[in-house]
């Protein structure tokens, strides 16, 4: 497939990344010294020109592309680039925005402005947050199969139940698999034998039932409940944050500075208390009792001071915080200092970009831990390498680092075992190894 991309910030970046291995990408920046780096980092084909204009695209061959992807910082210029693409090619389109108004507008013009599909990337991150917050000690969570089958990854604490146990002695739900470990720099596959200890990052897929029990039995930490929620910031992502909670019946608290924008998102958010003050003033922060909240989630514009609000909450004794991040490469820094877990929009939307892009047969993508491991839906072909062999046999053909996560059959969740044998159509939930992934989608 011929793909080009425009925009090379980390979202480009992080789809380019993900796509040269199969396709063939050419990315367009404005900026000659991004061009330079990608052309040595990423084995793409970069150009420097400005997107928007016709020519630049002609120069990247337009008319020969599959897919064209806006992911330029400007919702406007990403709506252009792909009504200039529509003029010249039939490719389909994909642009990302942050603002949901304009997500809202294209979906009532039933797909136009030349855009097959839209991102939005603040509405992305906020169901992102509102995810993560429904299970405790959740660093990422994703749902498979029509919601059949829940993926989630877990933080394990000194004080877990789990803690020095092996993964057998762990296992003892009926409809989980426990697929995998993030230790440090390595990753490993959760076997029988392999001992989880505290500070591990652990992946286990199953149904949402399974999944709930499990994070509910491994962290004295409490789910979302009731009211106690608390979102710093009516940003974009706040706000959106705000309608999410609110549309599952939740009533949170948003703290909001600037009067206006106070006043505003308190018309628009009925059931949502919006509270006029800076986060950062202590004072007020013991005065509105935020230490009894579940969860307290940063959004403000800045994040450095998405960290510094984190920091404060966790102080008052506040058990779980979500913070927001532009600047990725901060997340591994929030997390070790404290924050529990930091959501970068850049990231979500990539991810999302990365799922159109896949072969047909791919239903749905997940990326874990910075695009180090991904979790696919896949469905089983007649003449698979898999069909018709039990998984502990056809699973010695596959590279380390794939695991067979959940079944669907008809409908019906099978938890995989050993002896379990994979029919033709059979929908799969796998856990894959980032470098093993083509091999894989050739595989199934």
């Amino acid at each position: 497939m011929r793909v080009i991309i425009v925009g090379a910030g980390e979202v480009g970046r992080s789809i380019a990344g993900n796509l040269a291995s199969s396709d063939d990408v050419i990315v367009i920046d404005r900026d000659e010294r991004v061009v330079e780096e990608l052309t040595y980092s990423h084995d793409v084909l970069a150009i420097h020109g400005d997107g928007t204009t016709i020519d630049t695209l002609r120069e990247a061959d337009i008319e020969r592309a599959d897919l064209v992807i806006a992911c330029t910082d400007s919702d406007e210029s990403n709506v252009v680039i792909c009504g200039s693409a529509r003029t010249a090619t039939d490719a389909f389109t994909i642009a990302r925005v942050r603002r949901r108004t304009l997500l809202e507008t294209w979906e009532g013009s039933q797909g136009g402005f030349g855009v097959d599909f839209m991102v939005c990337t603040d509405l992305l991150t906020a169901q992102t947050i509102f995810r993560i917050s429904g299970l405790p000690a959740a660093q990422d969570v994703d749902s498979f199969i029509g919601g059949l089958v829940q993926m989630a990854e877990f933080e394990i604490g000194a004080d877990s139940p789990i803690a020095d146990q092996t993964v057998r002695e762990a296992d003892r739900y009926d409809s989980l698999t426990f697929a995998a470990i993030f230790r440090g720099e390595d990753m490993l596959v959760a076997k029988g034998e392999t001992v989880i200890r505290p500070g591990d990052y652990i992946v286990v897929i199953g149904s949402d039932d399974s999944v709930t029990d499990f994070a509910d039995d491994i962290t004295p930490s409490t789910a979302v409940d009731g009211d106690e929620i608390v979102i710093v910031g009516a940003s974009e992502i706040g706000y959106q944050a705000a309608r999410e909670f609110e549309s599952h019946g939740y009533h949170p608290r948003l703290v909001e500075q600037d009067d206006d924008r106070a006043r505003a998102v308190a018309a628009d958010l009925p059931n949502t208390t919006v509270l006029k003050s800076d986060a950062t003033d202590i004072e007020f922060l013991e005065r509105e009792h935020i230490n009894e909240a579940d969860i307290v989630i940063s959004s403000l514009g800045s994040d450095e001071k998405n960290l510094l609000v984190s920091l404060l909450a966790r102080r008052l004794g506040v058990d779980r915080t979500v913070a927001v991040i532009e600047n990725l490469e901060y997340a591994e820094l929030f997390e070790t200092v404290g924050v529990d877990v930091a959501v970068n929009p850049r990231e979500e939307t990539a991810e999302e970009v990365v799922r159109f892009t896949r072969t047909n047969r791919t239903e749905k993508v997940a990326m874990l831990e910075h695009d180090r491991a991904e979790v696919i839906e896949i469905e089983a072909k007649i003449d698979s390498e898999i069909t018709g062999q039990r998984i502990q046999d056809s699973m010695a053909d596959f590279p380390e680092g794939v695991v067979i996560g959940a079944i669907s059959r008809g409908g019906e969740l099978v938890t995989p075992r050993g002896t379990t044998v994979v029919k033709p159509s059979d929908h799969l939930v796998v856990f894959v190894d980032s470098n093993a992934l083509d091999e894989v989608l050739e595989g199934i």
